[in-house]
């Protein structure tokens, strides 16, 4: 006697999950929506929404504190920036300059100092964390001490008149048009270059000790070793490096704002310090915000511009 065994329709109980997981599921996206909500209310409020009052203040002519309202003016403050403000145009110049001699140098260092203490040698930690220490350290109260080193008589040109025997004479760095940016690059770099010895560090510590072993195996030199094996495995981390370097050079504000005030004769004005003293000091509010419309405008054209330059050839 043939017994009929009854086969599952395919699709159907199968295909449904039990009621339990149905719930738990829809509890977790309940518990993720809640997590999710305070984030993005933070960031419409924050972020979203100043960009967009950003945007639509810079093609008016609105003010800070003003009985009036503001009025439609089109690429008005654009064409102002452009045409005939010098001190933008001369600012713009020196944010270029400043992040052209940054970006490569702090970069450099940076992985230099993450190749050295790399090695395993005693108190290595000891040397991570003084490298460090610079960087949690406010920008604030860097550049106040680096203003006073900097003073003619402050201990910059002291010890460089005891290394010289008393033939220098002493520089008042922040006061000369042609030292002022140079200072401000040298304070920068060492203030920030600890903060990238730590991502090239990270970025390291990812490749496998046998790739160097199979390197020494072949005969490579410690040189070929590290332009053919440690340069191209750590392209991701240059990538991010380069990218946030950038950033924050073409972000030049406080540096700036605290030992020079843009001075002398506008040879340390940058764009963001432009920004500042438009919107808020002399209360332009819409040419502030046409200012702040370039400066997002360049910064995102470099990321790209370095993204595309540094992406993979596929």
């Amino acid at each position: 006697m043939a017994i009929a065994v009854e086969r599952p329709v395919e699709g159907a109980a199968q295909a449904a999950p039990p009621p339990r997981r149905r719930s738990r599921s829809r509890a977790e996206q309940r518990a993720a929506t809640a997590f999710a909500v305070p984030g993005v209310v933070l960031l419409l409020v924050f972020v979203i929404g100043p960009a967009v009052v950003s945007l639509v203040l810079a093609f008016t002519n609105a003010r800070l504190v003003s009985p009036t309202p503001p009025e439609f003016t089109g690429l008005e403050n654009f064409q102002r920036a452009f045409t005939e403000d010098a001190l933008f145009r001369r600012s713009l110049l020196n944010t270029f300059v400043f992040a052209a001699v940054v970006v490569p140098l702090q970069g450099g260092l940076g992985l230099v100092l993450a190749l050295l203490v790399n090695q395993r040698i005693a108190g290595r930690n000891l040397f991570r964390t003084i490298y460090f220490l610079p960087v949690i350290t406010s920008m604030v109260v860097v550049s106040l001490l680096w203003r006073f080193l900097y003073q003619e008589d402050g201990l910059i040109n002291s010890g460089l008149s005891l290394l010289t025997g008393g033939a220098w004479a002493g520089q008042a760095w922040l006061a000369e048009p042609s030292t002022a940016m140079g200072a401000i690059v040298v304070m920068s770099v060492w203030q920030g270059v600890g903060f990238h010895m730590v991502i090239w560090l990270a970025g390291l510590q990812t490749i496998p000790e046998e790739v160097y072993e199979a390197g020494a195996l072949d005969g490579a030199t410690p040189w070929q070793r590290f332009r053919h094996l440690t340069l191209p495995l750590l392209k991701p981390t240059f990538v991010f490096v380069l990218i946030t370097i950038t950033i924050a050079a073409m972000s030049l504000f406080v540096q700036v704002n605290i030992m020079t005030g843009g001075g002398p004769v506008g040879s340390t004005s940058t764009l963001v310090l432009q920004i500042v003293q438009k919107g808020f000091q002399q209360q332009q509010m819409g040419y502030g915000a046409a200012l702040s419309l370039v400066f997002f405008c360049i910064v995102l054209a470099l990321a790209l511009l370095q993204r595309r330059l540094t992406r993979d050839g596929d």
